[in-house]
């Protein structure tokens, strides 16, 4: 196992209220698309069902700091999922990518500063 990847600002309030564990299944689950959390879940919504109703509520609480599309943030899940000792291709087949986005994903070569310094100068 490594380090624990930096985690980016929109996937943080979701990481500070379910853990990290929980941030991935959650964003795995409902990532993608918007989802509607009701002020007071009871238990009967997908979302109680999956984090419990506590969480679910904290969630809702903090719906205000949240988009209503919920990120993907696969970036970060393959970076995460690496770090806890998953292979390059069960980490392809849990995030529907290819082999080779993950392996970008991981080496960071679309961020990287390395990247950005290959840019020639304009002035």
């Amino acid at each position: 196992m490594t380090k624990a990847p930096k985690t980016p600002a929109n996937v943080q309030v979701y990481e500070d209220i379910l853990g990290t564990d929980g941030a991935v299944e959650f964003l795995l689950t409902f990532g993608g698309a918007e989802l509607y959390m009701p002020t007071d879940p009871k238990g009967g919504s997908k979302v109680a069902q999956l984090v419990g109703i506590e969480k679910a509520r904290a969630l809702a609480d903090a719906s205000h700091a949240m988009k209503a599309r919920i990120p993907t943030a696969k970036r970060w899940i393959a970076q995460v999922l690496k770090s806890k000792g998953l292979p390059v291709a069960e980490i392809a087949r849990k995030l529907h990518m290819t082999d080779v986005t993950v392996r970008k994903y991981l080496a960071d070569e679309f961020t990287s500063e390395e990247t950005f310094s290959k840019q020639m100068k304009l002035f």
